[in-house]
């Protein structure tokens, strides 16, 4: 399949602010010139990704930019989302980046601030990439101050992901939409009781910011950054909180240590949890797992406001402003942004692409899993991705902190005040 050129912590974070200047022979932040012809297009290049579970999909893209490109060689750089942003801030201290690179909204700011990143004024004149094709929030998302530094691979939300067969099992009844908190734990805590002696958990929930902490919060009424303010200790968190932690304590939910042994949505993957709260970018992992033919998606549960609400974030695609093969690497982010790129991602179930118009094949990837609640989710209760300048720097104290919250270890309100001190430290570190 051919495309058209036209269409086409805290300590890591010092190093990258201290080696910015390092850097490559290249300098892709001018304009740019591709050759009519993309055969006279030549070199190596390297795309860094986090996710194994989309690895195949990006081959495929791989593949296909280089029916186009044919003397161009992309190598897939995978390494496991918890060591990405610290081996990526390393890099780009030491002037090794990567040629093109998935970037998420937390990490912008820090890498476009250090001039790390090529911005994407030049693909806008050179009618190589239209801002127009993607969702404006989340060009947002991918720029600092006026000028863009990312291109919107796909924008996800959370939903409940459920296994029917373990449910209907415990004798639980399948979620609805109209399911509340005190419905979802009662049904988790059926199926532990019943099931747990087989290994099988209720919930395969725990101390995720996106996919549990922030819905829940948000849900509730509460926020978790107003402006440069933590929202960790307001009474609308401390009840969201103490809600997963209820969940951990009498059995309902994995507890942290359990999660570090083996993680969450592995457990969901092999069978041994009935539901999650989950992101889209979970199907592709679960397409091609034991349980494939029993999952399905539903609304996220109806906090004590009777609201909810879940983020809305995605993965996007920027390219090295040091790389040492410009035009390779302005080609293949053109590529990368183009709708023949998204309806391939799109497809193979990946990820539900942020190109307009073309999530209809993510939802028809998975016909039984009714993944058109991420798709409404995003219009009819979405809130922003919460980030500031040096988002890092406190995801680093909710990694370090709501652990001991979930695990009962410490009373949630003490957890959450601590966290909130720390966390209006590190914003006013930021101004």
């Amino acid at each position: 399949m051919r495309f058209s050129r036209v269409v086409v912590a805290v300590a890591a974070s010092a190093l990258l602010l201290s080696g910015c200047s390092a850097g490559g022979s290249g300098d892709a932040t001018g304009a740019i010139d591709l050759p009519s012809d993309p055969a006279e297009v030549t070199g190596d290049i390297t795309y860094a990704i986090w996710d194994i579970n989309q690895q195949p999909a990006m081959e495929e893209l791989i593949a296909d930019f280089t029916e186009t490109y044919p003397n161009v060689t992309v190598s897939v750089e995978l390494t496991a989302y918890e060591q990405y942003f610290t081996k990526l801030q390393t890099q780009g201290s030491s002037g090794t980046l990567p040629d093109v690179f998935w970037m998420n909204g937390p990490n912008l700011q820090l890498f476009a601030s250090n001039n790390l990143l090529a911005p994407l004024d030049p693909f806008v004149d050179a009618d190589l990439i239209d801002p127009a094709n993607y969702p404006e929030a989340m060009n947002d998302i991918y720029s600092l101050d006026g000028v863009q530094y990312g291109v919107p691979k796909d924008f996800d939300t959370i939903a409940l992901l459920y296994n029917k067969a373990i449910l209907e099992r415990a004798g639980v009844e399948l979620p609805t939409s109209e399911w509340t908190w005190d419905d979802y734990h009662a049904a988790a805590k059926t199926v532990s009781d019943k099931l747990g002696a087989e290994g099988i958990v209720g919930s395969a929930d725990s101390t995720r910011n996106q996919e549990n902490v922030y819905p829940a919060i948000m849900s509730n009424g509460g926020t978790i950054i107003d402006g440069d303010t933590s929202g960790y200790d307001s009474p609308e968190a401390i009840e969201a909180v103490q809600f997963w932690a209820d969940m951990v304590a009498d059995g309902s939910s994995i507890t942290p240590a359990e999660n570090a042994e083996t993680n969450g949505f592995v457990r969901f993957q092999n069978g041994q949890a009935a539901m999650m709260w989950g992101g889209n970018w979970r199907i592709s992992g679960l397409l091609d797992s034991a349980v494939k033919d029993d999952v399905s998606v539903a609304e996220l549960p109806l906090a004590p406001t009777g609201e909810r609400k879940t983020v809305i974030h995605g993965v996007g695609n920027s390219m090295n402003a040091k790389t040492k093969n410009p035009q390779a690497a302005q080609a293949f982010l053109s590529y990368l942004g183009s709708e023949e790129a998204a309806l391939l991602q799109a497809a193979s179930g990946a990820a539900n692409p942020a190109f307009t118009d073309t999530q209809q094949d993510f939802v028809d990837s998975a016909p039984g899993y009714n993944l058109q609640v991420f798709e409404d989710a995003a219009t009819e209760y979405s809130v922003a991705y919460p980030v500031s300048k040096n988002t890092s720097a406190w995801n680093k104290l909710e990694i370090d902190l709501l652990a001991a919250a979930f695990s009962g270890e410490r009373p949630v309100a003490d957890v959450l005040e601590e966290l909130a001190e720390k966390m209006n430290e590190a914003l006013a570190k930021e101004k």
